[in-house]
């Protein structure tokens, strides 16, 4: 069963979501390595497992707290000093918001 069709359209619609070019050959090539791992998941979705308890991790998560302590810290100046451009004490980057979709 197949879960979504891939197709050359939705492979290139994902590649301008990303911002990245893509030749025919890349779409073509993906719209097939992509194909094959939604077959695959797919594939391990069927698998019926009633007796295996759902997790998220194989092993069990925990988190490890510490003080949180003030340190020393950089200057504006040390923090931009190397910064390719910046502009009232921030860096300064190209704006992409906004942008046609």
């Amino acid at each position: 069963m197949r879960v979504s069709e891939i197709t050359p359209e939705l492979v290139r619609h994902l590649g301008m979501l990303a911002r990245i070019r893509l030749s025919d050959e890349e779409v073509d090539r993906l719209t097939g390595q992509l194909s094959v791992i939604v077959d695959n998941i797919a594939k391990v979705s069927e698998v019926v497992t009633p007796d295996v308890a759902a997790t998220s991790h194989p092993i069990p998560l925990q988190n490890v707290f510490r003080a949180d302590e003030v340190g020393t810290m950089l200057t504006v100046e040390q923090v931009l000093q190397n910064a390719p451009d910046a502009a009232d004490s921030r860096f300064k980057v190209t704006a992409i918001l906004g942008e046609e979709q």
